[in-house]
């Protein structure tokens, strides 16, 4: 299969594309080219590259009902290669730019909730099973139809919702908002930086990062969000040198004027040969004779919801950023997509590394121009490539890669303008959808509210025709999925 030969970002006729690489990726067709696809790309994985890091320090930090640890260095190994794999099947049979990797929450909630009552290997057979249950959803056509029966500006409002929680997260990460110290006993639960200021070297490598790739978004320079970051961890390697500010602990307490995750500065060893011993960790069938048949149902009904729709959101809003969704607000081969997504989750479970699910961090990427899987095989390869240069992963701080998470949640939120203010029914959802995902740091939290919110307004409104069948059995699963918590007391 012919390579596509350099191009100079001008995309070609679509009509008549450049060979069979070109043909078999839709480059022409979708209106891109080789190096807006590198470009997205090398953009996806700098915004998510710390999930190599974080991932491990999340599942590495817990012990299992046994009290047993896993090794650090070897999830990291594990977290890039199944990253990698999952994200360019993703680009090979999705097409689609959209990349994967261990989910956040769902490792939190594999680490400190399941693992504690059960074995690592048992946990981790869970997140198998739920992973291949969402493929047989996929395969019987019930996630497509799903999918298919949220209405347009619903998933519209899951968009820009989503554009919130990424700017959250980036301001979050960048430690440029913070938790006030006395939440408790303060009407103001979080704050400008420290006590109100910028007074730390990081936050400040932040704010002329974000500004500097502000000026370069306005100004339309190609690569503003890719060359927003590598300026921005290029300062903070400068200034890591010079004022040796250090990580954000030291020796167990916190320094809050440190860097967030990564300090950055230049390692000492670039190469290092991965452990690759947690491969086929699991167990489908231990945690069942251990706890019992309701915890695991519960905790597997959990993690099938958040799978579920966090993907569904994540491809909307990566499709509505490239502009590659259709009238029905659905993205193409979406059946594709949600298969190789459902299959990522198992492999995830069978790598003990958790659940592998789509980012919606991969939207820094369509902002720099990907619209096809050839960003994937890009973004792809850097996390197998990172299994061996994990060193060199550790280099790009929080502080630096916030920066495109900030921008790209602006982008997103520009769509919120297609959505119909005037109209009720659909706006009181909407707004419940953008605004609950950030305020309470779940994309499956909003989207739960806003579908449950639509369907009691449409029968409180008499419409219950206009009520997708499908919409009635979902906004159900939201109900229990919000009172899981009562319904494990009511039935321990």
């Amino acid at each position: 299969m012919a390579i596509a030969p350099p191009d100079n970002g001008i995309p070609s006729d679509p009509t008549h594309p450049r060979n069979g690489f070109d043909r078999f990726f839709e480059i022409s067709a979708r209106g891109s080219t080789m190096s807006r696809e590198v470009r997205g790309g090398l953009a996806t994985f700098f915004t998510m590259a710390y999930i190599v890091v974080l991932n491990p320090l999340i599942l590495g930090g817990a012990v299992d009902g046994d009290d047993q640890k896993l090794s650090i260095p070897a999830l990291a190994a594990a977290t890039a290669l199944v990253a990698g794999l999952m994200t360019i099947l993703m680009g090979v049979v999705g097409r689609f730019p959209m990349a994967l990797a261990a989910g956040l929450g769902v490792n939190a909630l594999v680490a400190f909730e399941i693992a504690p009552q059960m074995t690592w290997a048992d946990a981790m057979g869970l997140v198998v099973i739920e992973g291949v249950l969402i493929a047989i959803l996929v395969l019987t056509g019930l996630r497509t139809a799903v999918f298919r029966s949220v209405p347009t500006q619903l998933k519209t409002a899951i968009g820009v919702g989503i554009g919130l929680f990424l700017t959250i997260i980036g301001l979050v990460d960048a430690g440029f908002v913070r938790r006030v110290p006395d939440a408790a006993n303060s009407t103001v639960p979080v704050g400008l930086g420290i006590n109100g200021k910028i007074v730390s070297w990081p936050m400040l490598v932040f704010v002329v990062g974000l500004l500097v790739t502000l000026v370069l978004v306005v100004r339309r320079v190609r690569g503003a969000i890719l060359i927003g970051i590598l300026a921005s961890t290029v300062l903070a390697i400068i200034v890591e040198a010079v004022a040796k500010v250090g990580p954000s602990f030291v020796d167990g307490k916190p320094n809050p004027h440190g860097w967030s995750l990564n300090v950055p500065k230049l390692p000492e060893r670039i190469v290092d040969i991965p452990d690759l011993s947690l491969l086929g960790n699991f167990n489908v069938l231990g945690s069942w004779s251990r706890a019992g048949w309701l915890i695991p149902l519960m905790f597997v009904f959990t993690l099938l919801i958040t799978d579920f729709f966090d993907t569904m959101g994540t491809m909307v809003a990566i499709g509505q950023e490239g502009s590659m969704l259709d009238e029905q607000g659905t993205p193409p081969r979406a059946k594709e997509i949600l298969l190789v997504d459902s299959i990522a989750a198992a492999a995830g479970g069978a790598a003990s590394v958790s659940s592998n699910t789509s980012y919606i961090e991969s939207a820094s990427g369509v902002a720099e121009g990907a619209r096809t899987g050839v960003a994937n095989l890009v973004a792809g390869g850097l996390f197998l490539l990172a299994m061996f240069l994990s060193p060199l992963s550790t280099v790009i701080p929080f502080e630096a890669a916030s920066t495109a998470l900030v921008v790209v949640g602006f982008l997103m939120m520009t769509a919120v303008r297609t959505i119909d203010w005037t109209d009720y029914e659909i706006a009181i959802p909407a707004f419940l959808t953008i605004t609950l995902m950030p305020f309470t740091y779940s994309i499956s939290n909003g989207i739960g509210a806003g579908i449950i919110s639509y369907v009691l307004l449409k029968l409180a409104k008499g419409k219950a025709r206009e009520i997708h069948p499908l919409l009635y059995a979902v906004a159900v699963l939201f109900v229990l999925y919000f009172l899981r918590g009562p319904i494990e007391s009511a039935l321990a």
